[in-house]
């Protein structure tokens, strides 16, 4: 069956949640567990106190992989990741709200490249920033802890995540968009049930949800309840 990015409930394991050491043989253990997008996460060190990934590495698995690559770009000036990371190949390119200056011609860049083009919130961004741009994102990210903290075990969900998340897609129901909701940080598999029927479309996975020591068998417990309430 081809990839539609229509489809219900993707769960996107985060590349940089994965064992960095073993990158190539943990994306291709995702993939022959079934999973078809890969969830990437580009910081430049300025947004955030964090540097995991570097563009080449993510150039060099693009040609290791059919994966469809759903980037996260986390940087305070988003114009040269932008043009590296069109020319590697991603499918899906979101760049933060917060820090661009042309939201609008940012996302008619992307999308005029043939790439799938979307905005991410902090947590403490209001849903009401979207209220001029929603149509024309192909999805919006909520991050649901400060992005960039993920090593700071003590760092949990935002306590209004599920607000925040049934005002954006009330935003989106109400202008009739096809806009993918996606959430990351901390995404557990009650995440996942609360929310895999109808309200998010793409569910980050970390190591909440996604052992890497365990990928085939962490991933076929989130493909088992994902069947319980939509199609795969």
């Amino acid at each position: 069956m081809s990839f539609s990015w229509r489809k219900s409930c993707i769960v996107a394991p985060s590349l940089i949640c994965l064992d960095l050491c073993n990158l190539q043989a943990q994306v291709e253990a995702c993939e022959a567990a079934g999973i078809e997008v890969l969830h990437v996460d580009i910081i430049d060190g300025h947004f955030s106190p964090s540097l995991p990934l570097g563009l080449e590495t993510v150039r060099r698995l693009r040609q290791l992989t059919r994966l469809k690559f759903d980037v996260h770009l986390m940087a305070t000036d988003n114009d040269y990741f932008v043009d590296e990371l069109i020319d590697i190949g991603v499918e899906q390119l979101v760049f933060h709200l917060e820090t661009e200056r042309h939201v609008d011609n940012q996302l008619n860049r992307i999308r005029a490249k043939g790439v799938r083009a979307g905005v991410a919130l902090k947590p403490s961004t209001p849903v009401g920033l979207l209220d001029c741009v929603v149509e024309k994102c192909d999805a919006v990210l909520l991050m649901l802890i400060n992005p960039g903290y993920a090593w700071n075990k003590g760092e949990k969900q935002v306590a209004f995540a599920d607000r925040k998340i049934r005002e954006l897609r009330a935003l989106i129901d109400a202008r009739g968009s096809d806009t993918a909701i996606s959430i990351d940080g901390r995404v557990s598999t009650q995440n996942i049930a609360d929310y895999g029927a109808g309200l998010v479309d793409i569910f980050v996975g970390g190591t909440t949800c996604i052992s890497r020591d365990d990928i085939a068998g962490s991933v076929g417990k989130l493909n088992a309840l994902r069947e319980t309430f939509s199609p795969i």
